[in-house]
């Protein structure tokens, strides 16, 4: 199907490194760009606003479990997920593979598809490409993934499997796709070896989706295998469509996705991890329940320009946290992922600037994980 609405722009390279502009229905994407993870349609503990004043250019939204709660029907009645959320920009829907294939107690594949049962009632559901793609289309995305399965990374026989069976799953996502305003991207398979990688990227480029993602990656193996796989796979896929890391989002992680060709990342970790008392920052990660900042007068991090740095102090955010208030998360939510969207409009710059290895070179060597 042809989508006239999506266009991708390169407009600079430095390296492998690239920046680009992605053309959507919502709104351009400058690439790269880290997306914030709005699982139940909702970036956890913040509002559109948060994000409108964040810059944040794109989020994602789970197609697992809207399905279950409220479902897709009735998002779709609503208007669609922009509506229904009150997001007027980008939105990137994942196809509910990674969430059922990770119920590995829960689930059985087919030829056809997965049934599984709902974590929430036990109630049992089929997901086949056709449906996750209908699903999608009743959000009304302006990204959806094609129906995949991931594998065990260093399962050869069933990496394999997996692998074949996502080929064939993207073939019937794409003929079940019948919107032209959504853009349907594929997922290369493949585990840790290298020979499935290159079989799985050269399938999916064949197919010619308007983007492409890496699936199956930071779920176990190495870094430097992760690296591997990602500088392998960018290889094959066409520089003229932009790609998505799926699920990957440390600081470093984006300083070595886009060294080696990535544009586009997501990752629930920044809200995670302010639910869990810890703030990102361009040194490392800071445990601010830590006794030490009891008394600490100096924000997060006093170069950063966001929100909660600007405002309040270790010390306040420390004692919301003893207190158990809710506004802990929130003021550590913003500045979390202020700091990965800074962070991704900085290598941007500099890969436009031709100064991409200078930055990812100090940043890293200053990085303490």
């Amino acid at each position: 199907m042809a989508n006239s609405q999506f266009k991708f722009e390169l407009i600079a390279q430095d390296g492998n490194a690239r920046a680009g502009v992605f053309q959507t229905p919502h709104g351009d994407i400058p690439t790269p760009i880290f997306a914030p993870v709005g699982t139940q349609a909702t970036v956890k503990s913040l509002t559109q606003k948060h994000l409108h004043e964040l810059d944040a250019k794109l989020i994602l939204a789970n197609t697992y479990h809207l399905y279950l709660r409220p479902g897709d029907d009735l998002v779709g009645e609503m208007g669609g997920l922009h509506t229904f959320m009150g997001w007027d920009g980008p939105i990137l829907t994942d196809s509910g593979g990674f969430q059922v294939f990770s119920l590995s107690d829960m689930r059985d594949v087919d030829e056809e598809g997965v049934t599984f049962k709902s974590y929430i009632d036990g109630s049992t559901h089929r997901f086949t490409p056709e449906r996750s793609i209908e699903i999608q289309e009743n959000l009304g995305a302006d990204i959806m993934m094609a129906f995949d399965e991931c594998a065990e990374p260093y399962d050869r026989d069933y990496s394999e499997s997996a692998m074949h069976r996502t080929h064939r799953w993207a073939e019937r996502c794409k003929g079940a796709q019948t919107r032209e305003d959504m853009a349907l991207f594929g997922i290369v398979q493949g585990g840790v070896f290298p020979e499935l990688r290159k079989m799985s990227a050269e399938k999916i480029a064949s197919l010619n989706f308007p983007g492409n993602a890496i699936g199956g990656l930071s779920v176990g193996e190495t870094k430097e295998e992760m690296h591997a796989m990602i500088e392998l796979v960018n290889a094959i896929l066409p520089e003229d469509k932009p790609r998505y890391l799926m699920g990957v989002g440390t600081p470093p992680d984006l300083v070595e996705g886009i060294k080696r060709g990535i544009d586009i990342f997501d990752c629930v970790l920044p809200t995670r991890l302010a639910r869990h008392k810890a703030a990102m920052t361009d040194m490392g990660r800071m445990n601010l329940v830590n006794a030490q900042y009891a008394r600490d007068e100096r924000p997060i991090s006093e170069t950063c320009s966001c929100y909660t740095c600007q405002n309040h102090s270790r010390a306040y955010i420390r004692h919301l946290i003893q207190a158990k208030e809710m506004l802990a998360g929130t003021l550590i939510s913003i500045h979390n992922i202020h700091t990965l969207l800074s962070l991704a409009r900085q290598l941007r710059e500099a890969i436009i600037n031709g100064k991409f290895d200078d930055f990812a070179y100090n940043y890293l060597v200053n990085y303490n994980e």
